[in-house]
């Protein structure tokens, strides 16, 4: 703030400068121009034959007697001039700037001009014209997403919340339904305000992750052991598409992050490599540690994923296949939220797809 300060009284002391170096340097060439004219005018008049009653003489006679006081007034005049002129310039670039000013209460696109004297306020008044378009267009696309925050929460909740009102209601409804029945209902009610508590859940941890105060709790982990017992917890999943597993990863690799965040990267991209992977085809995670990172790279056989769907798909809210129900797929945030953690912990992550092989690759480095 004191350096913008600075940066504004030396503009202002430049203009300054500079008027009063014109000003200065302009009566001192009127008043050398003045009494260089009047010598080489006494010199040119000198050198004519004058006849003693030639009117031109007389009133050059009269100016020759008194030619101190014409002198001193013709240069009193002229420096009153002068001054006058000097001292409308600074209220000629005050209008030219209250001008400028009225620009910038609505920016557009096209440059902010004043005179040469105010190039620095010319450059500082576009860069606020530029950062005002630039905060204009982030509100815009914030004011964008928020609405596509509500229009996603109001259609992926409803769904749910939909089922477990029906199934409620027959419950109520009906007076004389089999145990076998009840009990069935009463599951998939259960399941679907399951499914509920995890979609707003997601929707609590996009808007948590977004925050820019969010601190890691860094601790050494063993990423080996991490991932075993991950890929234990995803064992019944595995079953239901008959899918093969492997882990190719080194004993007791070591890396310090915030483990509770790093394993729900992991758990989101293995939950996305099952559900798009073929039936009856492989998961792979493969880990390589080195002195400078530790690269880990999820593989899954599924359809290619386009070159355009991959360049969107850590967009909030973005789904690979828009045709999936939330019962299947979630809100479109477990990618985006991946990438967030994974650029909180200095990392990279990107996704590779090609040959019906999609791969993500995550790169942690080890300081």
């Amino acid at each position: 703030m004191n350096k913008e300060i600075r940066s504004r009284g030396n503009y202002k002391n430049r203009i300054i400068r500079r008027i009063a170096f014109q000003y200065i340097f302009t009566v001192l060439a009127f008043i050398g121009g003045i009494l260089l004219l009047t010598l080489i005018a006494y010199e040119l008049v000198n050198q004519i034959i004058w006849q003693p009653y030639n009117p031109i003489y007389i009133i050059l006679k009269a100016i020759k007697e008194y030619a101190l006081v014409f002198l001193i007034i013709f240069i009193i005049a002229g420096w009153v001039f002068i001054t006058y002129k000097f001292m409308g310039r600074p209220l000629w670039y005050l209008d030219e700037v209250i001008s400028a000013s009225e620009k910038l209460a609505h920016p557009t696109d096209e440059q902010i001009i004043l005179p040469d004297a105010m190039k620095s306020v010319q450059d500082e008044m576009n860069y606020i014209r530029e950062t005002a378009l630039r905060n204009a267009s982030l509100a815009k696309e914030a004011e964008q997403r928020k609405n596509d925050l509500i229009v996603y929460l109001a259609h992926d909740l409803k769904t749910p919340l939909t089922s477990v009102i029906g199934y409620l209601t027959l419950l109520r409804d009906e007076v004389s339904i089999s145990e076998e029945l009840r009990e069935k209902y009463l599951s998939i009610s259960l399941n679907k305000a399951e499914r509920l508590e995890d979609l707003i859940n997601e929707f609590f941890e996009i808007t948590r992750f977004n925050l820019s105060d969010i601190t890691l709790q860094y601790s050494r982990v063993n990423l080996t052991r991490l991932l075993e017992q991950l890929v234990f917890e995803f064992k019944p999943m595995f079953l239901e598409k008959n899918l093969q597993f492997s882990l190719s990863i080194p004993p007791d690799i070591m890396i310090r992050c915030d483990v509770d965040k790093l394993q729900r990267v992991f758990d989101n991209l293995l939950r996305n490599a099952v559900f798009y992977s073929f039936e009856n085809s492989e998961i792979e995670i493969i880990v390589m540690q080195d002195d400078i990172k530790t690269d880990i790279r999820f593989i899954n056989h599924g359809n290619t994923i386009p070159q355009e769907k991959l360049e969107r798909i850590f967009e909030q809210f973005y789904r690979l296949d828009t045709s999936r129900s939330t019962n299947s797929g979630g809100a479109g945030l477990g990618l985006a939220i991946s990438k967030e953690i994974v650029e909180l912990h200095n990392g990279s992550i990107k996704a590779i797809s090609e040959d019906e092989i999609i791969e993500f690759d995550i790169r942690i480095p080890l300081s």
